[in-house]
C-alpha cells in the first residue's frame, strides 16, 4: 500500500525532464509541474476560468489532490462546460482540491479527513490503497516548489452547504 504511495512516475518524470538540470534548487510550482506533465490540460484551464493560477503559483505550501483529463472526462456530459461557466462553482470545487501546507503520502495514511481550503473536509481512506472521497490516488508525492501533488483519477465535488 505505501509502496504504490511512493510512485512517482509519469507525472514526477515529466515534471523532471522539464526542470534544469539542477532540479534540486528550482523545482518548479505546482502549476507549472501540473502543466509540464501534459496530463493535466482540463484543469489548467480551470484554474486559470476560475482566476486560482496565481494563487497556486504562489509561497503556499499546498497539497493539491489533481485529478487528471481522464478524470474529467468521467463527469457526467456537460459538467466541465457549466463548470466553466460558473465561476464561483468553478472555484469551490477546484479548491476543494486543494488542502493547505505539504501533506505527504506517509502522512495522509495517518488521516480520516483532511479540511480543504474550499472549507469543507474530505474523507481519507489507507484501507485499500489511498482514496480521497471515491477518488483513488494514483501517484503521490510529486514535489513541487510550493507544495506537493497527489494525482486522482476522479474530480472531487463538494457536497451543497444546506
Amino acid at each position: 500500500m505505501i509502496k504504490s504511495w511512493c510512485l512517482f512516475v509519469g507525472l514526477a518524470a515529466a515534471a523532471a525532464s522539464a526542470a534544469p538540470a539542477h532540479a534540486e534548487d528550482h523545482k518548479s510550482d505546482i502549476v507549472d509541474t501540473a502543466v509540464a506533465a501534459g496530463s493535466f490540460k482540463t484543469l489548467a484551464a480551470a484554474l486559470k476560468a476560475a482566476d486560482l493560477v496565481d494563487v497556486l503559483k504562489g509561497e503556499g505550501p499546498y497539497t493539491v489532490f489533481a485529478p487528471t483529463d481522464a478524470a474529467f472526462k468521467k463527469l457526467p456530459e456537460g459538467t466541465v462546460e457549466a463548470l466553466l461557466k460558473d465561476k464561483a462553482k468553478l472555484k469551490a470545487v477546484l479548491t476543494y482540491h486543494v488542502v493547505k501546507g505539504k501533506v505527504k503520502a506517509a502522512d495522509v495514511v495517518k488521516l480520516k479527513s483532511a479540511k480543504t481550503v474550499q472549507g469543507q473536509t474530505v474523507a481519507v481512506d489507507a484501507a485499500d490503497g489511498v482514496k480521497i472521497n471515491d477518488a483513488k490516488v494514483t501517484k503521490a508525492d510529486i514535489e513541487c516548489s510550493n507544495g506537493v501533488i497527489h494525482v486522482i483519477d476522479a474530480v472531487l465535488i463538494p457536497h451543497d452547504k444546506d
